[in-house]
């Protein structure tokens, strides 16, 4: 089965995801479809609620789109600042908001704890795309996108084209 991208302004994306209790085959299933729709979408990671599941699940794979070598499955997963990490400025986009990108400050270094689809506990520390991207997945598990980030004026902006879009869909 291949799950649908839910897209913003689905009001879905802005809830908050319930942890999980237990890792049963039907989470082992979804995290199967969750990467098949990653990959299909030539993303490089994809959270449960992007596929309308709110549930504390993502998918991680920078190799991609090129490669797909390096898939990582995090259940559960948080993140903390390494000491003196600092911050990072980097353009990001989304499955869940197509066709637009942004500018996003995040923290340049994030040590992260998870666990496995087996249940086994991860940890180890990200930096450069690997923990941008583990601090965008987790947001959409929090209830945030990336545009929530954003400044005021470039969310106006985004609005803006996003219902002169809207408008020029029902036109045609």
């Amino acid at each position: 089965m291949s799950l649908k991208i839910v897209t913003y302004p689905n009001p879905l994306l802005g809830k908050p995801s319930l942890p999980i209790t237990e890792v049963t085959d039907e989470i082992r299933k979804l995290a199967e479809e969750m990467t098949e729709a990653m990959y299909k979408s030539d993303g490089i990671g994809i959270a449960a609620p992007q596929v309308g599941q709110l549930i504390r699940l993502v998918i991680i794979d920078v190799t991609g789109p090129e490669k797909r070598e390096g898939k990582m499955v995090l259940v559960n997963p948080v993140w903390t600042p390494l000491p003196d990490a600092g911050y990072v400025e980097s353009e990001e986009g989304c499955l869940s908001v197509p066709d637009y990108r942004s500018k996003v400050r995040r923290t340049a270094r994030v040590h992260v704890e998870a666990t496995d689809l087996d249940g086994n506990p991860v940890s180890f520390d990200a930096d450069d795309i690997l923990a941008i991207c583990v601090q965008h997945e987790i947001d959409h598990l929090d209830g945030k996108l990336f545009i929530d980030r954003i400044s005021r004026l470039k969310r106006i902006m985004f609005e803006n084209k996003l219902k002169k879009g809207t408008r020029q869909s029902q036109v045609k």
